[in-house]
């Protein structure tokens, strides 16, 4: 896919550039973000010009993973950074983190709708999925906040670092947004007993 910018009130969302990794490589010092997401830790300033150079760049190339640089205006600060993980044919997995400084003020639920609006009208994404190790209450939160649904918890359902860790999952629906959905969605409550709608 070819990369894309994206717009929301407050946000401009981009892919990453080289010139991001300073400050990526100072968002992704905070404890947080390195106990709750899949990033390295330590997390060293390798990681950050590897992130930026090579490996997002390298998945829009490879149509394996959608990453943005989410920041305040063009030439503002980097707040977060939000990618969607192909996870196979129709299959969307979104994860995000904040800058410490930055969070508290409704820019990741912003920047995750503004995403999740994009993966279904030009990706064609039929449900997009969250997943969360369980206990990250700020991560459900901002999910809960953008519309997710959660489902339930997949017990030794995420490897954070080499470890299986129970997590929440949730799904957002092209129709939870007002949008049509790529094909036709029956939902459970319209079947009855004998199994016809």
């Amino acid at each position: 896919m070819e990369p894309t910018t994206l717009t929301t009130e407050r946000l401009f969302l981009r892919p990453f550039a080289p010139s991001d990794a300073e400050e990526v490589y100072a968002a992704c010092q905070d404890p947080g973000i390195q106990r709750w997401t899949l990033v390295p830790s330590p997390y060293e300033r390798a990681h950050a010009e590897g992130w930026v150079t090579e490996l997002s760049p390298r998945g829009w190339r490879d149509d394996t993973a959608y990453a943005f640089a989410v920041r305040l205006g063009a030439e503002g600060p980097l707040v977060a950074a939000v990618g969607v993980h192909v996870r196979g044919p129709g299959a969307y997995e979104i994860g995000y983190w904040t800058a410490k400084e930055h969070r508290g003020r409704g820019y990741m639920t912003e920047a995750v709708r503004g995403v999740a609006h994009w993966v279904f009208t030009e990706v064609g994404a039929g449900r997009l999925e969250w997943r969360a190790a369980v206990g990250n209450t700020a991560s459900r939160t901002v999910a809960e906040r953008a519309g997710f649904l959660v489902e339930g918890t997949l017990r030794a359902g995420l490897d954070l670092r080499g470890t299986l860790r129970d997590c929440w999952i949730g799904a957002l629906l092209p129709s939870d947004l007002g949008l049509p959905s790529p094909l036709p969605y029956l939902p459970a409550t319209r079947i009855n007993v004998s199994g016809t709608s």
